[in-house]
């Protein structure tokens, strides 16, 4: 999860600078002609998990896979407000994710996650 919030701290951070974020990854497949299997880097997608409300103010949902985690009884977003409380934001999810305090959270959506899966 942590790899995860690392990720949405640097998109953000480009995004204010003006930038692109464009991590990569390995992906494996097989080649026709010599039937090798063969490595070559791809861009990896990493999606936003903020968004402009109906009220015009920055809103944030923190997800573990497809769920959306529950942050309080009933909440699951955060109103952050302006695009420049972004970060710190991010970046104060990350410290307490890494201290524990939304492992409960977590480990809901990871069991909802499971039952989709029929397990």
């Amino acid at each position: 999860m942590s790899r995860r919030l690392c990720e949405r701290i640097e998109l953000a951070r480009a995004q204010q600078a003006g930038n692109e974020f464009a991590p990569v990854k390995l992906r494996s497949y097989v080649d026709k002609d010599t039937g090798f299997r063969r490595q070559v880097e791809s861009t990896k997608r990493v999606k936003l998990w903020w968004f402009t409300a109906d009220n015009g103010k920055l809103t944030m949902n923190v997800r573990y896979g497809a769920r959306v985690i529950e942050l309080a009884k009933g909440k699951n977003s955060i109103e952050i407000g302006s695009n420049d409380q972004l970060v710190p934001t991010l970046e104060l999810i990350l410290k307490a994710v890494e201290a524990g305090e939304l492992d409960a959270q977590i480990e809901a959506a990871a069991i909802k996650l499971r039952e989709g899966f029929g397990k």
